[in-house]
């Protein structure tokens, strides 16, 4: 009883230290603030280290808006405050002026400088006469930026982990939202589009609670939790998206003679330079960012363990334990096939012990053939027999079966990955013990762990061949 008692002694002592280190994290919901800078984003860093033009554009932003028409999604009911900023025009002013390459020019509220414009004018006539100074022509743009937030997808990545025993334990889960800004260039002598582009950002939300709710002893009952929230604001989010739209139409208006640069040599600068490989990259990435390497080649070829757990008509089976190989052919990078050789031993505490050869053609899906580690499953036919005169003797009976099962792939290099697999066996026969006996046919567990060595073409996705090409 004492150890119990100290047991959880030691249990709310690392609860409370748990509390004192998220003591910052809470402090800073419940302190005011004062009034701070507006945050430098990475993309205001990118923007500002931009090769000076050889003579600033004169742009004219009307009305660079929210065209998603959403609204923020709620869980308790209707949400009327909208998904993003409506004050897009505003940030892509902002935007234009850190770059140095534009000169904006006031349109959103142009009725407002007319209507003071007037009044200045009729002041000067009404006190100074006909003799009145004139206004200043207003300035005229070469070029209009039009565009908005056109998309605005929440929860395009939702997940989360948790654990808890006993009623003590912790959770985390975590969401991705997407926000994505179309910007483009309009001649005003002729109205032609002359660039557009297109940005994207994700939005991220996470948060990690963990807690311990339990009987210490009778009638006392012992309940702690802590936990944080993090939602990254959306109005950062849709800043860095503006941003790297007016830094792409910079760049590919110098590429397309738009407009030029201050020294023609800045086009091998470091901003330029960076940019080019960003959109060399882009085909070999998925819409988060991540880089589709398929290293697997068309053709390969694995060596593995091939660890059996017999299911038959003897009791108390045994992991017997063999080796195998496997050639492969890949279609594309989520399809391929491959023939499989084993040889092990179905084994039992007493009374059974065989060895046994297995011959399989199996078809495979890899669920996230891009990354590092990567799911796959299979299911495939094939024949086992055992090998009675010998391990390798393949002259006995021959049963078919059929197979289905799993496992992960961990890539070590370019060229070979690192496998670990299990599947059921189903064999369509009750005999390939030599005893049969009642209601259900033979079958047996595969588990094996091996290297995977892949040679050929890599093969890239389909939907990308033509810009490879």
């Amino acid at each position: 009883m004492r150890s119990l008692t100290t047991a959880w002694r030691g249990i709310i002592i690392l609860i409370s230290i748990s509390f004192y280190g998220c003591g910052a994290l809470l402090d800073q919901t419940i302190n005011p603030t004062n009034a701070r800078l507006g945050e430098i984003t990475s993309g205001s860093l990118e923007l500002r280290s931009l090769p000076d033009p050889k003579e600033p554009i004169i742009v004219a932003v009307y009305k660079f808006r929210d065209q998603t028409g959403q609204y923020k999604p709620s869980t308790n009911g209707t949400s009327w405050s909208t998904a993003v900023t409506q004050g897009a025009t505003t940030i892509l002013v902002k935007a234009l002026e850190d770059s140095k390459w534009f000169v904006p020019i006031e349109r959103e509220n142009v009725g407002n400088l007319l209507n003071e414009r007037k009044i200045i004018r009729s002041s000067r006539t009404q006190y100074q006469g006909d003799g009145a100074s004139a206004l200043p022509p207003l300035l005229y743009a070469g070029v209009i930026l039009e565009g908005g937030i056109i998309s605005y997808d929440a929860n395009v990545i939702t997940g989360g982990a948790g654990l808890r025993y006993f009623g003590t334990g912790g959770s985390g889960q975590y969401r991705q939202d997407r926000v994505t800004v179309y910007l483009r260039a309009i001649s005003t002598s002729n109205g032609k589009v002359l660039k557009t582009v297109y940005t994207s950002k994700t939005i991220l939300s996470q948060s990690v609670e963990a807690g311990i709710f339990r009987f210490v002893k009778f009638g006392r009952l012992l309940e702690a939790e802590t936990g944080f929230t993090y939602n990254e604001p959306s109005e950062i989010a849709v800043t860095e998206a503006i941003e790297k739209a007016v830094h792409s139409l910079i760049i590919e208006g110098v590429h397309d003679e738009l407009w030029e640069l201050k020294e023609a040599r800045d086009e091998v600068s470091q901003s330029f330079l960076d940019y080019k490989k960003e959109k060399e990259l882009i085909p070999q990435t998925d819409i988060f960012g991540k880089k589709k390497n398929n290293r697997r080649g068309s053709g390969g070829f694995g060596v593995n363990s091939a660890s059996l757990l017999y299911q038959g008509d003897y009791p108390l089976p045994r992991l017997g334990n063999g080796f195998g190989f496997n050639f492969q052919y890949n279609t594309n990078p989520r399809f391929g096939l491959s023939t499989d050789f084993n040889i092990s031993s179905f084994i039992t505490e007493q009374f059974y012990s065989a060895d046994v050869s297995s011959f399989d053609i199996n078809a495979h899906y890899r669920l996230f053939p891009y990354d590092n580690v990567c799911p796959e499953f299979k299911i495939g036919i094939g024949a086992i027999t055992e090998n009675e005169n010998g391990r390798f003797d393949l002259t006995g009976n021959y049963y078919p079966k059929f197979n289905i099962g799993g496992g992960i792939e961990y890539m070590l290099n370019d060229f070979i990955g690192l496998k670990g697999m299990a599947d059921y066996n189903y064999i369509f026969s009750d005999n390939i013990d030599q005893v049969e006996q009642g209601r259900y046919n033979d079958f047996y567990w595969k588990m094996n762990i091996g290297l995977n060595f892949y040679f050929g073409k890599q093969l890239g996705d389909r939907k990308f061949d033509f810009i490879e090409k």
